[in-house]
């Protein structure tokens, strides 16, 4: 009986990492994640050290504000903000579902969420517009949020002009 040739076994897709980037790409796709990453780096700023931003809240790297009182490199910020933003796109995703397969559109909205917050978003009227549907309404939607501490802030309305700019793409 002749020897048998032993065969390697098949490959198998590469799992994503489980966090950073590989991450955030599982739940945006990678068109979303690049979007949103794009979207949110020059709008949060980066601070290696830890700050109080506008209205008080001690922030650090790209708007991180769960902080430890210490130096951060440049890659933990990279980490932080590929991480928290995967979480942001999950808690989107979860509030308006019929975001799937709309990388501009998701990444707009996630970038919203991490500025005022997952609770603000979920039942905002952007979320109920892309929720029904109405992909340019929950777009135009965006735009509304420009205030902090009550006062219309120039940064906030150059930050959703953005948002919204990328939320309309392919639209």
């Amino acid at each position: 009986m002749p020897d048998e040739v032993q065969r390697p076994a098949p490959l198998q897709p590469m799992e994503a990492p489980k966090t950073g980037k590989g991450k955030l790409i599982a739940t945006a796709g990678a068109v979303g994640a690049a979007a949103l990453l794009g979207l949110l780096q020059p709008w949060e700023g980066k601070s290696n050290h830890p700050y109080k931003d506008i209205v008080g809240v001690w922030t650090v790297c790209y708007g991180e504000t769960r902080v430890e009182m210490k130096r951060y490199s440049d890659a933990e910020c990279e980490d932080m903000l590929a991480d928290a933003s995967d979480g942001f796109a999950k808690g989107v995703l979860a509030a308006t579902p019929r975001l799937k397969g709309h990388p501009y559109q998701l990444a707009a909205a996630t970038s919203l969420a991490y500025n005022i917050g997952l609770r603000a978003y979920a039942g905002s009227t952007a979320d109920k517009r892309f929720d029904a549907g109405d992909f340019r309404g929950g777009c135009a939607a965006i735009t509304s949020w420009n205030r902090a501490g009550g006062k219309v802030r120039k940064g906030l309305q150059n930050r959703r002009a953005a948002e919204y700019r990328v939320c309309m793409t392919g639209l």
